[in-house]
């Protein structure tokens, strides 16, 4: 008897411990709710940094774009020099230059923010690219 007393008394105090411990379902909803509040938040923060972060290469390719076009130039400048058959053959070459470089400039204003997965590979071919377009002016140039 003392046996079944006790067990009925702890299973009692253990219901009981379970059933005070449990939260109610209205603080399920407020913790709920605090949390979709943070994600919230975390996720604009992330979309800031993003977006910052995309307007920042904007620029930085927009340099880049501007000095290819000054190389390309001063090279121009510099072929005048050069015989007819070498400036027309110069000059082939500048025009294709250019245009991968117009052709850069455009990709980069036509970009539309589209999640940070095809930001990568965007900045990724993007960066090669204009690093092709840089090798081909140093050579062209004689910088090799």
């Amino acid at each position: 008897m003392k046996k079944s007393i006790s067990i009925v008394a702890a299973t009692v105090i253990i219901g009981a411990s379970m059933v005070f411990s449990c939260q109610s379902p209205s603080e399920k909803v407020e913790d709920a709710q605090a949390n979709v509040a943070q994600a919230n938040s975390n996720l604009d923060k992330a979309n800031e940094e993003y977006l910052a972060e995309i307007e920042s290469y904007r620029k930085t390719s927009a340099e880049k774009i501007a000095a290819n076009d000054k190389s390309m130039k001063e090279f121009e400048a510099r072929i005048e020099q050069q015989k007819k058959d070498a400036k027309e053959d110069y000059k082939a070459k500048i025009t294709d230059l250019e245009k991968q470089n117009s052709d850069l400039k455009k990709k980069m204003e036509d970009y539309k923010a589209q999640g940070k997965d095809n930001w990568e590979v965007f900045k990724s071919d993007f960066n090669r690219d204009m690093d092709n377009i840089g090798k081909k002016i140093d050579e062209l140039g004689g910088k090799k």
